[in-house]
């Protein structure tokens, strides 16, 4: 396509550039989109508590280095909003993110910039001196002039001549009509708005990420909770059957399985501690602090059932706020307006340009000096080349409008992925919870059964196994059924400023 304006030219790289810029992908499309983006960082900077700051110490490998941030000696107090707020502010990818956006930003500046009225000043004063016997005017010529009378007599030439002049003027250089023009600076407005929405959709998934794992680091406490008590109850079984062996009321073997079931519950809490301690690493790469600095959740696991949704009313919400799809409408609009484009290239363009000035001698007498003038340009002959653009364009545009489609049906498809999900994951919840109320049952039952020397161990042993596959059933169940919630939120595009209310927080 040809751009009759120089500094439209920028527009061709400013699509594949933003396009670029989106590292991971995810009905009726606002009037304004950046109304949709502002309010989206207003509404997500009060829900994410931006105020949370963390400072650390910054060291240097050697001399040159980039500094390197050091942890903390005191553990960092951490709620989910705090972890959210921190990742928002310092994961890398958001920082590149924010960097590419002012970057596109910047070159939309320079487009607008094309279409506003090419107006200059300029000034200059100058000093010359001129010697006439050097550009070949000899006296021998100058008598020849006086003799045949161009010469007054009596007039005395001189063979360098100073001349001082001043001038000034006002230029203007302005296209009036080139709507091919003026549909690219329409689509540079709607490329802009796109790049903004890709960032509000990775900022989307890195509340789902953070989420996610601050579910993960609280379920491995808990489970790191259970194995520790798993443990001390083994090694209270254990001390008892060895009691018992001692006064000769008790077996050998009583006591050989209660010191197996004790180290069996060991190696559980010190593999938990191990998962514990690498999720928290995990926790604190994606929220941008040091990988060694030791957090403190404040939060707890939460459990609140989510109200059923509506699936009509939940697939609307996602068309309206789902960030993917609403890059993907301001593609179209840019690959419309891009047709609009080419096709406006069969019309002619008006420009006018000219300057306004004073010029003369210094000092001395002034005169206005001007030029004005009109351009009127016609294609000719283009139109194989044109027509050839409009069927790229048109392809492109078809290719867009399919991906919307597809997009559209895949939104449906998660949406009900969803929703089974988390109805799938309560019902979890809530049988898991009743087998823990009834493993712990079992285990003080026969708890006093072994106690009262009435059975061996070994009941009891199954019992304490039931208990800890119970509880890490439960501790399990919620945590998939808080990420379920989680997912659900995300899949119709509101998570950056509703996920407190689906996690019931």
């Amino acid at each position: 396509m040809t751009i009759s304006n120089p500094k439209l030219i920028a527009f061709a790289l400013l699509l594949p550039l933003s396009l670029s810029f989106r590292a991971a992908a995810q009905t009726a499309l606002p009037s304004d989109p950046s109304t949709l983006i502002a309010d989206q960082n207003e509404k997500l900077t009060q829900t994410a508590g931006s105020s949370f700051t963390f400072t650390a110490a910054a060291t240097t490998a050697g001399p040159g280095d980039l500094p390197i941030e050091q942890p903390q000696d005191t553990p960092l107090a951490l709620s989910l909003d705090d972890a959210i707020a921190l990742g928002l502010e310092r994961n890398v990818r958001l920082r590149y993110d924010r960097a590419n956006q002012r970057a596109v930003h910047g070159y939309t500046l320079g487009v607008v910039n094309a279409l506003l009225p090419d107006l200059k000043f300029d000034a200059q004063s100058s000093a010359q001196e001129i010697n006439l016997a050097g550009m070949g005017f000899k006296p021998a010529l100058f008598a020849k002039f006086a003799s045949s009378g161009l010469i007054p007599p009596g007039f005395k030439i001189a063979t360098i001549v100073k001349v001082n002049t001043t001038q000034a003027q006002v230029s203007l250089d302005q296209q009036v009509l080139n709507a091919t023009d003026f549909e690219l600076y329409r689509g540079i407005k709607h490329e802009s708005a796109y790049v903004d929405l890709n960032l509000l959709a990775d900022r989307g998934d890195l509340i789902l990420t953070v989420g996610t794992i601050y579910l993960q680091v609280l379920a491995d406490q808990a489970n790191l909770v259970n194995a520790q008590a798993q443990e001390r109850s083994a090694r209270t079984l254990f001390d008892q059957a060895t009691a018992k062996q001692q006064a000769g009321v008790g077996i050998h073997l009583d006591t050989l399985r209660g010191q197996v079931e004790y180290q069996q519950r060991q190696q559980d809490a010190i593999a938990e501690q191990n998962t514990l301690d690498k999720d928290t690493i995990h926790l604190d790469r994606i929220i941008g602090i040091p990988a060694g600095q030791q957090i403190r959740l404040t939060d707890t696991e939460p459990f609140a059932e989510l109200a059923m949704m509506d699936l009509d009313a939940a697939k609307i919400t996602a068309y309206r706020h789902r960030k993917d799809l609403l890059s993907l409408q301001q593609e179209i609009q840019v690959a419309s307006l891009e047709r609009s484009a080419v096709k406006f290239q069969r019309l002619p363009t008006v420009a006018v340009n000219g300057h306004y000035g004073i010029i003369g001698l210094t000092p001395g007498p002034y005169h206005g000096d001007f030029v004005a003038q009109g351009t009127l340009r016609f294609p000719i002959f283009r139109e194989a080349a044109q027509r050839g653009q409009e069927q790229v364009v048109d392809s492109q545009l078809t290719a867009l409008h399919q991906r919307e489609a597809d997009l559209r049906v895949t939104i449906d498809a998660q949406i009900r992925s969803s929703m089974l999900d988390v109805n799938a994951a309560d019902e979890l919840v809530k049988v898991a919870q009743s087998n823990v109320e009834l493993a712990q049952q079992e285990l003080s039952d026969e708890r006093d059964r072994f106690a009262a020397g009435v059975d061996d161990d070994l009941p009891v042993v199954d019992a304490e196994a039931s208990v800890a596959d119970a509880q890490a059933q439960l501790v399990r169940s919620l945590y998939e059924y808080n990420v379920a919630k989680l997912q659900l939120a995300r899949n119709t595009g509101v998570i950056e400023t509703r996920y407190r209310s689906y996690l019931a927080k």
